[in-house]
């Protein structure tokens, strides 16, 4: 079950380091950190945080008390999240290089299990099925899964904001990926990201249901915020980040807007 390997180079290139702490992946970041809040339980529960990259979400949920395993597909990432999570506590942290679609954990053994990134690189509906109905093998009964997708709509409109359909080789990317979901870049353009599936909004949350999840929620992250040059700016102003926060919370339901944000998250809870 070997990863793309412009997937792994794209990764091993570094790109995830610090990469949500500026611009729009502080959105990103403090978004998806309020929807893990909300359906994951109190600490010490165990958290197998997979494809959870240099381990950033795994340190803050460690530095409240949880037991998070990291595991990745890259060994970059696994290096990084251990070095990071040498000095974290008090809770518990590990990483290990693995597969989401062939996880070594346990069944039943964690409480929450966090997919915020294999789900973009799996293109086969079938391999992001095992995927998930790995995350429901390893968790305990009324165990949570918060699983992250990127919209079908990110690469149009990333490539518009930032002026990357100026190129033809990108309008042809944003083309197949409007078609078929299915993301490429041939010539490895790095501001092209790598292989990858984008999910329609309803196509996210169909696929936690048939993997035997009970859909808690579909939240939109970013709103449209991701979009906007200055958001760093903004959201490092505390009044302006309350502001954002807010609108975004009252929007992230809206179906006629899940879309617009980068990234999708799709809750589901183990009940049979």
């Amino acid at each position: 079950m070997a990863i793309p390997e412009d997937v792994l180079r794209h990764y091993e290139g570094g790109v995830e380091a610090g990469r949500l702490e500026g611009g729009p992946g502080l959105v990103e970041r403090d978004r998806a950190r309020e929807v893990v809040l909300r359906h994951i339980p109190a600490p010490p529960a165990v958290v197998l945080d997979v494809g959870g990259g240099p381990g950033a979400h795994a340190v803050w949920l460690v530095e409240r008390g949880y037991e998070v395993h990291v595991v990745d597909a890259t060994p970059l990432h696994v290096e990084q999240a251990r070095t990071a999570l040498a000095n974290a506590g008090p809770g518990v942290g590990s990483a290990t290089l693995g597969d989401a679609r062939a996880l070594e954990a346990a069944r039943e053994s964690v409480d929450a299990v966090l997919l915020f990134g294999p789900l973009y690189h799996l293109t086969e509906r079938g391999e992001r099925l095992r995927a998930l109905g790995e995350a429901r093998r390893v968790l305990k009964p009324g165990g949570v899964v918060l699983a992250a997708g990127i919209s079908r709509f990110a690469s149009a409109l990333d490539g518009m904001a930032r002026n990357l359909i100026d190129d033809p080789e990108f309008l042809t990317i944003v083309d197949g990926d409007l078609r078929n979901g299915v993301h490429t870049n041939p010539k490895s353009v790095p501001d092209y990201f790598a292989t990858a599936y984008f999910h329609r909004p309803d196509e996210l949350e169909a696929e936690i249901s048939e993997a035997g999840f009970d859909t808690l929620e579909l939240v939109g992250l970013e709103g449209p915020t991701w979009l906007l040059p200055d958001i760093g700016e903004r959201w490092i102003n505390e009044r302006r980040r309350a502001t954002l926060l807010a609108l975004l919370r009252r929007l992230e339901r809206e179906k006629d807007l899940l879309g617009v944000s980068a990234h999708l998250v799709a809750v589901g809870r183990k009940t049979r």
